[in-house]
């Protein structure tokens, strides 16, 4: 099951990465985790490539992770339980990160929705190019979440990073570009093609400067305190999702009574201006 959730192929030196669960938006599950994670390391240690592509099949990149489980029986005895999400979310954490700790460049080709830990990957990715229409956001602290891995301060600066994390708003593809989140945006019937040239550009370049300029890039950032950032995140976010808060348990019983649509639209009608 876990080979199909996600995909490894190569196309002239450039390594691409698919998440292949449509049906779901591709929404990330353990199994698609799992499979992702396999398919990155497949990319990264391809002789033939240089350079990654993470695209999603069908309408949208990724909308995160998978939510419409919330009765999950293998949640329930550690539902209120820190320690257990604290090992569970650092696990996501690591997950999040595979795209910025790959030794290449990974380009994020985003069309439809990429939202939350959808979001999350592609800001750790090192370009992002965006389909006219994409949207972004990470809607978390509507149902009392957070994070797992609270990296948007350090891509779009901490005053607008407030506004979307605090609020859960989602924000289009142009206005990403403004903030400085993605790279280009294109028109949605040529965004394969658009990413492929990327991708093909920067393979014109050697793969060792490739991996050399990433590393100190990325070796900065982390010198800054990007990566301890991400853990104290963890650290302080980990025991919320433990928590029993009012919003959060009107949202989970109108998803047992209604369904997960239904809870997304009584909280979303309440933001709406």
């Amino acid at each position: 099951m876990s080979e199909q959730l996600a995909r490894y192929e190569s196309e002239d030196k450039v390594g691409i990465v698919t998440m292949n669960r449509p049906a779901k938006l591709n929404a990330i599950n353990g199994d698609m985790k799992t499979a992702l994670v396999s398919a990155f390391q497949q990319a990264d240690d391809d002789p033939a490539t240089s350079v990654v592509i993470l695209r999603g099949a069908g309408r949208s990149f990724c909308v995160g992770y998978d939510i419409g489980r919330m009765d999950d029986p293998a949640r329930a005895s550690w539902r209120h339980d820190p320690v257990r999400w604290h090992a569970h979310l650092r696990e996501s954490v690591r997950f999040e990160l595979v795209p910025w700790d790959l030794r290449k460049p990974v380009i994020a080709q985003v069309q439809g929705h990429a939202l939350g830990g959808g979001c999350q990957l592609a800001m750790t990715c090192d370009f992002t190019i965006a389909a006219e229409g994409a949207l972004f956001g990470e809607p978390e602290i509507r149902f009392s979440n957070v994070g797992p891995a609270i990296v948007m301060p350090w891509f779009i600066g901490l005053k607008k990073a407030r506004e979307l994390l605090f609020f859960g708003d989602t924000i289009d593809a142009a206005t990403a570009l403004d903030l400085g989140m993605v790279n280009r945006v294109v028109a949605a019937d040529q965004l394969t093609e658009a990413t492929m040239q990327f991708a093909r550009r920067l393979t014109l370049v050697s793969p060792e400067a490739l991996y050399c300029a990433k590393l100190a890039i990325n070796r900065g950032v982390e010198a800054a305190g990007f990566r301890n950032a991400v853990n104290v995140g963890l650290d302080v976010a980990a025991p919320l999702y433990a928590t029993k808060t009012e919003a959060g348990q009107q949202f989970k019983d109108i998803a047992a009574a209604d369904g997960l649509a239904a809870a997304l639209k009584w909280r979303g009608d309440q933001f709406r201006e």
